[in-house]
């Protein structure tokens, strides 16, 4: 069994004041696999005052300098993906084929900075002024268990391109996954202070990187509710603030999609990390008069997937990441029924064969209407909603009619009435007939999604603030 008993402050591994242990759980087998020591406030406050510390110094590096560095972090998280690799399998349960690109995505992200940081004009005129952007500050970086190390990884390097230092919260129940990148960062020789690590809870170190003055800028990835919590809480000390939140996207079937053709794209979109994706496809808008061709075809396709041990090959659909998010996916299916919608596929329970582990089966219900809870409620797992609509004007306005707007598909074969029922959709992310990702794109949503941006320019822009400088004309 792994115990992690350190983190990482001002350039060393050292010793938290917290005194909790955080149980380290197998999903698929439900097995304690580990511990991790929490920190709390007094450890926050220390990685605070080194990430403050450090700040002066790095926020007047040139953007050769900070290539430099984040090549050699770039290297060192590159060198680590197979032990990320098992890590992931491990402590989240990702089948393969999601756990190897989470694996990889890590390095990706930090490459990706660098491509932005190349190009990224940190000047330019305005008239008769120059505008400065300038670092904002220490970034508190707030991270979930759904990809932690590549969240880590993100928001660190593009923290760093913009000059900023960082105090990083990731998530207690992906301990494994953030030992390894610390260590991987600890070797890649950034400056002491300028990235600092503290495993904890939420409400206890999350809380005081968002109460301390010393933060001037958030960055989280997480749920609604709790990004609302940090919005409210931040206000008090004026905190630039970046949240990406949670979704309920909508897949919007036209009526001259060749059905059999598109339904990879519609349940790869909807079981996307076995569900527990913000951006998963998880409300599926089907044309009125063709719904039963279309449930027939998704019946059939949903057979095909298999939920089970993410360490198989054919393995689609890898267990919930705890007992408790086994549970409240549980508890929606069962609101489902209860609220008349017709269950086409799965239900409550492990699937069959499947008697320990927090696995669930692929669940599909049909005919719902938009106003029911399943519809309307993130449930972060892999069950997904067919809602029927008459013309394309009822589709859009049924997508639109929810609290989120974070990403959005639209499938079809007539591309430009594709493109403009994209652009009266209301979503940071618009994707037609495809889920290809663009890391140079800006990434965030509208509504309850979120604020601001990650990715590309737009990434490094919001941990920058722009000044204006004036000079006075030399004289003839």
């Amino acid at each position: 069994m792994q115990r992690i008993d350190h983190m990482y402050i001002n350039g060393e591994f050292v010793t938290p004041h917290g005194q909790q242990w955080f149980d380290l759980h197998n999903p698929s087998t439900e097995e304690i696999i580990g511990q991790v020591r929490l920190g709390d406030e007094k450890d926050a406050q220390r990685a605070i005052a080194a990430a403050r510390a450090a700040f002066p110094a790095w926020s007047r590096t040139t953007r050769e300098e900070r290539i430099a560095a984040l090549r050699r972090m770039h290297r060192a998280i590159a060198e680590r993906e197979e032990e990320l690799l098992q890590a992931i399998v491990t402590e989240y349960g990702a089948p393969s084929v999601r756990s190897r690109w989470m694996a990889e995505y890590p390095a990706q992200t930090v490459a990706q900075a660098i491509d932005a940081l190349e190009s990224f004009e940190f000047e330019e005129r305005a008239g008769a002024a120059r505008v400065v952007m300038t670092p904002v500050g220490v970034a508190g970086l707030i991270t979930p268990w759904n990809s932690n190390a590549g969240f880590i990884s993100n928001k660190l390097a593009t923290a760093l391109a913009a000059g900023c230092t960082a105090v990083i919260k990731p998530s207690e129940m992906s301990a494994m996954q953030t030992q390894i990148v610390a260590e991987a960062l600890h070797e890649a020789g950034l400056p002491p202070g300028v990235f600092n690590i503290v495993n904890g809870r939420g409400d206890v170190v999350g809380e005081e990187i968002v109460r301390n003055p010393g933060i001037a800028k958030i960055s989280f990835t997480g749920s609604s509710a709790v990004g609302q919590r940090l919005l409210s809480a931040g206000a008090v000390t004026m905190k630039r603030v970046t949240l990406e939140l949670g979704g309920k996207s909508p897949t919007v079937v036209l009526d001259d999609a060749d059905f059999a053709e598109i339904m990879p794209l519609v349940l790869q979109a909807g079981f996307l990390n076995s569900g527990q994706a913000c951006i998963a496809g998880t409300r599926i808008l089907v044309p009125r008069h063709r719904l039963a061709e279309f449930e027939q075809i998704a019946r059939e396709a949903v057979s095909h997937v298999k939920s089970g041990d993410p360490r198989q090959a054919d393995t689609d659909i890898g267990p919930m990441v705890s007992a408790r998010q086994w549970e409240r996916v549980q508890n929606y299916i069962r609101i489902g029924m209860d609220e008349g919608a017709a269950l086409l596929a799965g239900g409550e329970g492990r699937p069959d064969g499947l008697h320990r582990g927090w696995f669930v089966k692929p669940t599909l219900f049909t005919n719902a209407s938009n106003q029911m809870r399943i519809a309307r409620e993130e449930i972060f797992g892999p069950v997904l909603t067919i809602i029927p609509y008459t013309d394309d004007a009822e589709a859009v306005s049924i997508a639109n009619d929810t609290a989120y707007g974070l990403s959005a598909i639209v499938l079809g074969k007539d591309i430009e009435r594709c493109e403009r029922i994209a652009r009266l959709i209301d979503a940071g992310r618009v994707l037609v007939n495809t889920l290809v990702h663009e890391p140079r794109a800006p990434f965030g949503g509208f509504k309850h999604s979120g604020l601001g941006r990650e990715m590309g320019k737009w990434g490094i822009s919001a941990y920058l603030e722009p000044k204006t400088l004036m000079m006075e004309s030399a004289q003839a």
